[in-house]
């Protein structure tokens, strides 16, 4: 953003904080254009699969009534975000609209743990079965500011219901090598942008699941397994968007990870350059158009 304010750069994102107020300034309307574009990814709360708190498919439904998304859009994106329910970018022709969000209910939430088992609360007002209190700690990257607060958000409004958290943020490196490769962890607040093209076999499919592989939640399904595999060997885009529609459906009432949001992509480019037309992919794919006049 300092190298934006001397024009050091010519291209960069920005934050939703400086899309919003730092670059609304005579100089940055004078020097740049500010591009507000769909987002081609998600950011989510993805669980340890393997973690038996996790087993039960009501805790996760529960978990997912017990958090506002939109309270985390509306505060930490300023608004520039939507509430997803499914694997695939929003604007994909794969991603499954009729598939609506569980709305915030923390009655909800509160009804389905204590059919999980999760009904006695202790004297600090936390949800205990067999003697053990419902905590699990959530870990992010450090340098994201973003995910940081979003895991505040959401570790008050689990308190709110019974659930003890604790958030650990750690060094990128780090936090891959140590923790999302050796799947020691407990809950991660990640995001994962996407390809244009919607196969999310590596993240999803079961045989994805060893070190280093992005199934690192732990996700088995194997009719998901049978329509990815499907997916990815059809030519048809209208069967594909048939499977890929399903599958959205089956990990959305699943529940493996708490669906966020899909950020919205926010840019900045110097006004020299011309030949910029915005459309849903963004503004790169006609980079090879744009030209400079001389003089400048």
């Amino acid at each position: 953003f300092l190298e934006l304010q001397t024009q050091g750069v010519d291209s960069a994102g920005l934050t939703p904080l400086q899309f919003k107020r730092q670059t609304d300034t005579t100089f940055f309307k004078e020097k740049y254009r500010k591009f507000n574009l769909p987002g081609f990814g998600y950011t989510y709360l993805g669980y340890n699969l393997n973690d038996p708190k996790f087993k039960d498919l009501r805790v996760r439904q529960a978990l997912n009534y017990a958090v506002d998304k939109n309270e985390i859009i509306n505060i930490i994106l300023l608004g520039y975000g939507r509430v997803c329910t499914g694997p695939f970018a929003m604007e994909s022709w794969a991603y499954n609209h009729s598939v609506e969000p569980m709305k915030f209910d923390p009655q909800k939430a509160k009804q389905l743990l204590k059919e999980a088992g999760w009904a006695k609360e202790n004297a600090e007002g936390y949800l205990e079965k067999e003697g053990k209190v419902f905590e699990f700690t959530i870990i992010t990257n450090q340098g994201n500011e973003e995910r940081i607060k979003a895991a505040q958000i959401i570790q008050k409004r689990l308190k709110d219901v019974g659930i003890k958290i604790k958030i650990k943020v750690i060094e990128w490196s780090v936090f891959i090598s140590e923790f999302i490769d050796k799947r020691q962890f407990e809950a991660v607040l990640l995001g994962w942008s996407l390809s244009r093209d919607p196969d999310i076999y590596d993240i999803w499919h079961s045989s994805k699941t060893k070190e280093g592989e992005f199934n690192f939640i732990g996700y088995r399904n194997e009719e998901v397994d049978d329509l990815l595999i499907k997916a990815r060997r059809s030519f048809d885009q209208e069967k594909r968007k048939e499977y890929y529609r399903l599958i959205h459906e089956i990990i959305y009432q699943e529940q493996p990870c708490m669906f966020l949001y899909c950020p919205e992509g926010l840019s900045i480019l110097s006004s020299r350059f011309q030949g910029i037309k915005p459309a849903a992919i963004g503004i790169g794919y006609n980079f090879i158009d744009w030209w400079v006049p001389q003089a400048q």
